[in-house]
């Protein structure tokens, strides 16, 4: 199970789901603090800006990000859940569990997948970028980033409503 949420609900997020792995997607300068039942390696801490095209001084989500998120997610037992965070709980965080999903699943259909993530959370607007990015790593040929047009942008939010994803095999 991922569970989504923003910087602001790690510790209620952790805490309430028994999380022992915790990707957090924050840009420079944003600090987490990791909470003390997640252990160290456990954590995958990436700096990325939310993004999708070039700008100056500002760190655009990339193949390494990417490579990054399915290394972390493959090397997870499942045997307790995944929180993944990012700001708000809005752009990078729901790519990234999409695409974790997309990755563990391989078989699930990338359009109904984003209309699960879509009924979860309204205000999920994944990040283009990394959706792109992942859609050629996974080999899907398109079908993640018309998956993610087709549900358009979310609801305008400050902050994302925590939401649980379920990985199905």
């Amino acid at each position: 199970m991922i569970h989504v949420c923003s910087l602001a609900k790690i510790e209620e997020t952790v805490a309430r789901t028994g999380a022992d792995r915790m990707l957090s997607l924050l840009s420079v300068g944003t600090e987490v603090t990791r909470p003390a039942s997640i252990a160290r390696e456990n954590h995958l801490h990436l700096v990325m800006h939310d993004i999708a095209v070039a700008q100056d001084g500002m760190t655009m989500p990339g193949e390494e990000h990417v490579r990054d998120v399915l290394d972390f997610a493959r090397r997870w037992d499942r045997a307790k859940p995944m929180v993944v965070h990012c700001y708000a709980g809005i752009s990078r965080s729901t790519a990234s569990a999409y695409i974790i999903a997309a990755a563990l699943a391989p078989k699930r259909d990338e359009a109904e997948l984003a209309q699960t993530l879509r009924a979860l959370s309204p205000s999920a607007t994944p990040n283009p970028r990394l959706i792109a990015v992942a859609d050629a790593l996974l080999e899907r040929n398109g079908r993640m980033i018309e998956a993610i047009q087709s549900i358009g942008r979310g609801a305008d939010a400050f902050e994302g409503t925590p939401f649980e994803l379920k990985i199905e095999d």
